[in-house]
Order: structure tokens, then sequence, then C-alpha cells
């Protein structure tokens, strides 16, 4: 079996959805995010104000590549990826190689919905709904791209964990 890697728009069920997926098939779980900041010993709104965006996005280029390394030694996970992961190439390129990409895709009302008060995503605080709509549509285009497959996600969490799940069996 192989590792599923979730991806989608921040707000839009990944960690969720796949802790869910990841007891019922009991398989370990990681959330990049989290991965990223017991790494680094920062959350990640410390590394955005200390080191900015670009230093963050290496270090979650590290992350991806140590988790593929885990792959390789044939351990499976169910990991969440960060919202703008699968944005890099390199990223995309090694998630699909040792492993499944899952976009979860969700309109973007209900994902600024969960995250319009999050203070612990940098790439929320201070932003207006335009903007960050723009950024959706943007990120949409290349999780479609970069995906092998894609779960409607505008439903329930459980419904989605199952459907994380029913791939899981498929591949």
């Amino acid at each position: 079996m192989r590792t599923i890697f979730l991806c989608g728009f921040m707000g839009s069920g990944k960690s969720e959805a796949g802790k869910i997926a990841a007891q019922r098939l009991n398989l370990p779980f990681i959330d990049l995010d989290q991965y990223i900041e017991q790494m680094s010993e920062n959350s990640i709104a410390e590394i955005f104000t200390q080191s900015g965006e670009e230093a963050f996005r290496q270090m979650e280029t590290i992350a991806v590549a140590m988790i593929c390394g885990l792959c390789d030694k044939g351990k499976t996970h169910i990991v969440a990826l960060g919202g703008g992961t699968v944005v890099s190439e390199l990223n995309a390129g090694l998630i699909n190689r040792y492993g499944v990409s899952v976009f979860i895709d969700v309109d973007f009302d209900i994902c600024y919905s969960r995250i319009k008060r999050d203070l612990n995503r940098p790439l929320v605080q201070g932003k207006s709904y335009e903007y960050l709509e723009k950024l959706y549509s943007k990120r949409k285009e290349i999780y479609l791209n970069a995906a092998q497959y894609t779960i409607d996600g505008n439903t329930d969490i459980n419904t989605l964990a199952k459907e994380i799940v029913q791939i899981y069996a498929h591949i």
C-alpha cells in the first residue's frame, strides 16, 4: 500500500478527515504543519514572522522529502499537507512518486468560514475575502493538476474520511 497525501485549500478538512481515515485504517497520521513545527521547534506563525514564507517553504520541502523517505522504506501513512505544499513542483513530484495525492475540493465560502478568524494561519491574517478568494482560485488549478484523485469535500467530515478509506482500498 502507498501513503495518501491530502491536499487542498486551508480549511478544507484535510487534517480532520485524515485523522479519522488513519484511525479507520490503523495507519499513522502526519499533519505536515505539525511535523514542521516539531522539526523547527517553532509554530508556523513564528516561522513566518521570524524567517518569512520562503524559509517556511524550504522547511516544508525538507519535511516532504523526509516523509517520502519513510514511504521509500515501506512505511505507509495518511498525510495532511499544508495548503501551499503542492504549489512547489518539487513537492508535488515527490508526493506523486512516493504516494498518492488526493485533492479535497471544498467551496471557497466553506473554507473561508473555517479560517477567517484563525490566528494560527499567517497567510490569512489581515487578508481580505477577495485576496483569499484569488489565492484559492489560483491554487485550485494547481491542486487539480497535481492530484491523482479528487474528492468532493462539501460534505461532513465522516463521509470525507470514508472516501479517503475507499481510495486507499483501491491503490
